[in-house]
């Protein structure tokens, strides 16, 4: 594939919108279609965006032979649905966070992407963000040593009544999916899959996760210390502890815009500030995901080395885990075959 890539956008939200407006401004990406489960959601859509076909179902986007790649961007309980539709037309497909509901929806997704020679991709920006990038390098290069600790937390207090979806197990509902995803997403980039997870939490009356606590542990000798809540106000923030310094992401670790590095020993005791540089005046940090889409479909890759399939599959095997060990239950869990 080369030259401009022609996106579709599944489903007319608030994070679709984020998405679309960043692709906008990228010059070698074009936002050729828009699919809603209304017609009226869709064609307002497109309207506010200039798209030029707005379709009242997801099969008629998957089917037009325009678009390149299709972005999901549905609440994470329709995401192995809106994604397998795709994949099953021929399309690649770029999907929203939580990838799935849990690691078997992942592993189907991931099977058929792999059997049918497709690109897919879980959208967790925070793993192209460049801050996040440079801290990685920075952990590779042994700034701060071998790393002892990660902390994490993503929380806030919201109205979030019972008839909310956020309340409703058959919508995947609780913090964790929503919110526990970037902490966890954060520790498995650091450090891999935990060898040992253990959580506690605070369940709504309909048996979704209010607020949660998870604790971490690798063979290494490693923890990861994380959180996520809908009731209360978190710092949302991140730091790594290694054994020689540190590295502290402030407020809204998920797409940060600077890093401070703490190094053992220094003579200076004030941390070093790190920043990448402004982003794109005008977008979100979305692009991110975009950009790498499209460098993958150009240069003929089915999975981005960045954000790899197998690490997709490895975080949803600890929400699972997390789940199990909290007692949050979805209808996914008591279907035939299910994965672990």
């Amino acid at each position: 594939m080369s030259g401009t890539v022609r996106w579709g956008i599944l489903a007319t939200g608030g994070i679709a919108a984020t998405f679309t407006q960043d692709l906008l401004g990228l010059p070698d990406a074009e936002v050729v279609a828009v699919a809603s489960r209304t017609e009226a959601s869709a064609r307002a859509f497109a309207e506010r965006f200039g798209i030029e076909r707005a379709y009242g179902s997801w099969a008629e986007l998957v089917a037009d032979d325009d678009v390149d790649v299709v972005y999901v961007a549905t609440p994470h309980s329709a995401h192995h649905e809106a994604a397998a539709l795709a994949l099953r037309a021929g399309k690649h497909v770029l999907c929203e966070k939580a990838f799935t509901l849990d690691a078997g929806q992942a592993g189907e997704l991931v099977g058929l992407a792999r059997e049918r020679g497709l690109f897919l991709m879980e959208a967790m920006w925070t793993y192209l963000n460049p801050v996040v990038r440079r801290m990685t390098e920075l952990v590779r290069e042994g700034a701060i040593g071998e790393i002892r600790t990660v902390q994490a937390d993503f929380g806030f207090a919201g109205d979030v009544g019972p008839e909310h979806r956020l309340r409703d197990p058959a919508l995947g509902g609780g913090a964790l999916l929503d919110l526990g995803v970037y902490p966890v997403s954060f520790a498995h980039l650091l450090l891999g899959e935990p060898d040992r997870v253990q959580a506690d939490a605070l369940l709504s009356p309909e048996g979704t996760d209010l607020n949660t606590g998870i604790l971490l542990g690798w063979d290494s000798g490693a923890t990861a210390l994380l959180s996520c809540s809908i009731v209360g106000h978190h710092a949302t923030a991140a730091t790594v502890v290694g054994t020689k310094g540190r590295i502290d992401l402030p407020r809204d670790f998920f797409h940060p815009d600077h890093l401070l590095l703490h190094r053992a020993g220094s003579s200076d005791p004030a941390p070093e500030k790190i920043v990448t540089g402004p982003g794109p005046q005008g977008l979100s940090g979305m692009q991110y995901e975009a950009v790498e889409v499209m460098r993958a479909l150009r240069a003929g890759e089915t999975e981005s080395p960045l954000v790899p399939l197998d690490g997709s599959l490895a975080v949803m095997r600890t929400l699972d885990a997390v789940r199990d060990r909290i007692g949050v239950r979805y209808p996914c869990d008591n279907r035939a075959g299910k994965g672990a």
